[in-house]
C-alpha cells in the first residue's frame, strides 16, 4: 500500500512516528530508533476498531487512520468465522515490554513465533538487520503478506510458513526466542533451540515469563505487565462453551465469591489452567451472577452467585479455583511473584515467598504428539 494519501502524507507519517516513539520511550531506549524509523502503517494497512460492539474498519489513507496506526493500541486484522479477533498487531508498550526483557544484542540471532502483519519482527529487523531475525507464521497467507510488506518498507527477515510449536530447526540455534501469540505450554523446542544463556520471552496464561535458558533447563519469572494474546495457532483450542443442560444435575457447594474468580485470582488461575477460558456474567449493577469456566479436554464448570456449582467433563476444574482460594483467601499475589521452571519432562509454576508453593502444568495433546515425534526422530 502506498503513503496515504493526505496532504504531506510522508511528513505527517514520519511526525507521527516520532511522537509515537517519544510517547512510547526515552532517550536512552535502545529501541526508541526503531520506533521511529518502522513504517507500521505499511506493515498493517488494514486493521477492524470495535465501536459499540460492532467491528468497523478505520478508511486508509486519512489522518485520523494514521493517528490509529501510531497510537498505543492492539490493531485486529482479522477475524474467524465467529467473528472473534483471531489476528492482531500488539500493543506497542506491551511489545516495548516484551523487546525489553528479551534484550536482544546486535550480532544475536533471534526467532519470533507469531509473525502477524509483521511489525514486531520490523522492529527486530531494524536494530539486529534482517539477516539475524527469523520469524515463522502458520497462516500461509499472513506469511506471504508480512513477507512482501516487510520488503516494501526495506526489512528482509526470514519469513518462515510453518507450526510454530516446532520452531525453525533449521535456523537454530537461536539467541533469543520472543513468543507473540499464546501458548498452553512452552514448547521444548524452543529451549532445545535456544543457546546456552539464551533468552526465551513467552506469554502463558495472561501473563508474560522470561526465562533463562541453560542447557535443557529453562527458568525465570513473570513480568509485571498484563497480556491478552491470541491463542497459538496451532495449538489446542477449547470448545465453545457448553450448555447449561451438559452440566452434573446436582450442584456441589463453594464459598468462593465469584468476584475473585474473575478478579484478582485471575492470574493465578491463568496460569495453573493455561488453556481455560472463562465467561463471566453481571447483572446491571456490575455484581457478578455466574460465571462459566471450560478447557479444550472438555472439562467445564458453572457457578452461580448462591454458591452452587456444576461439574462437566474429566476434570474437576472448581478445585483449582478452590486451592488457589486456600492458598490466597485475601488477595492473591502479583504476577512478579510468579515463576516458571522448565525441564526436558516438566513445566513448574512456582510462587516466590518463603512459604511459596508450585504446581506441575499439564502437557496438551500437541505438545505430547510433538515429544512422541521427537523420540522416533532420535531412535532411527
Amino acid at each position: 500500500m502506498n503513503t496515504p494519501d493526505v496532504p504531506d502524507a510522508a511528513d505527517f507519517a514520519t511526525e507521527a512516528r516520532h511522537r509515537f516513539a517519544a510517547e512510547l520511550t526515552d532517550p536512552s531506549d535502545p529501541w526508541r530508533d526503531a520506533l521511529a524509523h518502522v513504517p507500521r502503517h505499511l506493515l498493517v494497512p488494514e486493521f477492524l476498531m470495535a465501536h459499540e460492539g460492532i467491528w468497523q474498519t478505520p478508511t486508509p489513507g486519512t489522518e485520523d487512520w494514521l493517528r490509529l496506526v501510531y497510537s498505543d493500541h492492539v490493531l485486529v486484522t482479522g477475524l474467524d468465522a465467529e467473528g472473534r479477533p483471531m489476528s492482531s498487531s500488539t500493543q506497542p508498550s506491551l511489545m516495548l515490554d516484551m523487546l525489553r526483557a528479551l534484550d536482544p544484542q546486535p550480532g544475536q540471532r533471534v526467532l519470533e513465533v507469531g509473525t502477524g502483519p509483521g511489525y514486531n519482527a520490523a522492529l527486530l529487523a531494524h536494530r539486529l538487520r534482517g539477516e539475524h531475525v527469523t520469524t515463522i507464521e502458520a497462516d500461509e497467507q499472513l506469511a506471504l503478506r508480512a513477507r512482501l510488506r516487510l520488503a516494501q518498507a526495506g526489512y528482509r527477515p526470514r519469513v518462515v510458513t510453518g507450526d510454530g510449536i516446532v520452531g525453525v530447526p533449521d535456523r537454530a540455534p537461536f539467541n533469543r526466542i520472543i513468543v507473540t501469540c499464546r501458548p498452553a505450554w512452552i514448547s521444548p523446542a524452543w529451549v532445545e533451540q535456544t543457546t546456552d544463556g539464551g533468552v526465551i520471552v513467552s506469554p502463558l496464561g495472561n501473563g508474560v515469563a522470561r526465562l533463562d535458558v541453560r542447557g535443557d533447563r529453562a527458568e525465570g519469572r513473570f513480568l509485571t505487565v498484563p497480556a491478552y494474546f491470541m491463542p497459538l495457532r496451532t495449538s489446542p483450542l477449547p470448545p465453545p462453551a457448553p450448555p447449561n443442560d451438559a452440566f452434573t444435575a446436582e450442584p456441589a457447594r463453594t464459598s468462593v465469591p465469584l468476584e475473585r474468580v474473575s478478579g484478582d485470582l485471575r492470574f493465578a488461575l491463568s496460569i495453573m489452567l493455561p488453556d481455560h477460558q472463562c465467561v463471566p456474567r453481571w447483572d446491571d449493577d456490575g455484581v457478578t451472577t455466574e460465571i462459566q469456566l471450560w478447557t479444550y479436554d472438555g472439562s467445564a464448570v458453572h457457578a452461580d452467585a448462591e454458591g452452587r456449582v456444576w461439574h462437566k467433563g474429566p476434570r474437576n476444574l472448581w478445585s483449582v479455583i478452590e486451592q488457589c482460594h486456600a492458598l490466597w483467601p485475601d488477595h492473591a499475589p502479583a504476577r512478579s511473584e510468579f515463576g516458571l521452571t522448565i525441564t526436558p519432562t516438566s513445566q513448574r509454576v512456582w510462587h516466590a515467598a518463603p512459604d511459596g508453593h508450585s504446581w506441575d502444568l499439564a502437557a496438551p495433546p500437541a505438545i505430547e504428539a510433538l515429544r512422541r515425534s521427537s523420540s522416533r526422530n532420535e531412535s532411527r
